[in-house]
């Protein structure tokens, strides 16, 4: 502490500011993962486009989509739920995992692949998507903070 003031952001008034918990932890995840994904694959969509054509491009897109779709389901109701039921939110991920899983294969199973896919690029964005995603998720995750206990403030 300096003479001038608090030395530091987190101190106020001479005294430490605790911090507080991250708030809707469930809905900044799901932000940053459409963040770094969406710039992603629009980075792919316009090599996919000057490479293959409109079809690859579209195909990124598609392929990117439906990984965002995927996974963002998962944050949306860990983000409506998460909040009255925190304890079970891990729960509902491994539920809502398996619904997903089922839809999807019922929907590729009876829709297919539209004709004017490109397998390869639609392929390729949806592995690049999945990896780009969890890394993010991993690293915005693990940057959180989480209150433990609730210590009442000590009054000098």
């Amino acid at each position: 502490m300096t003479a001038q003031g608090p030395s530091t952001a987190g101190e106020a008034d001479g005294l430490v500011v605790a911090s507080s918990p991250t708030e809707s932890p469930w809905l900044r995840i799901l932000l940053r993962c459409l963040a770094g994904t969406g710039l992603v694959a629009l980075c792919l969509a316009a090599v996919g486009a000057l490479a293959g054509g409109p079809a690859a491009a579209l195909s990124v897109l598609f392929g990117t989509g439906l990984v965002v779709l995927f996974f963002g389901i998962s944050l949306i109701i860990g983000h409506a739920l998460g909040r009255t039921n925190p304890s079970g939110a891990l729960g509902l991920f491994v539920v809502t995992y398996a619904i997903k899983v089922v839809g999807f294969a019922v929907v590729l199973f009876f829709f297919g692949a539209p004709a004017w896919l490109e397998r390869t690029w639609f392929f390729s964005a949806a592995v690049v998507a999945v990896v780009v995603w969890q890394v993010v998720e991993v690293i915005v995750f693990a940057r959180q903070r989480r209150l433990l206990f609730d210590e009442p403030a000590v009054n000098p």
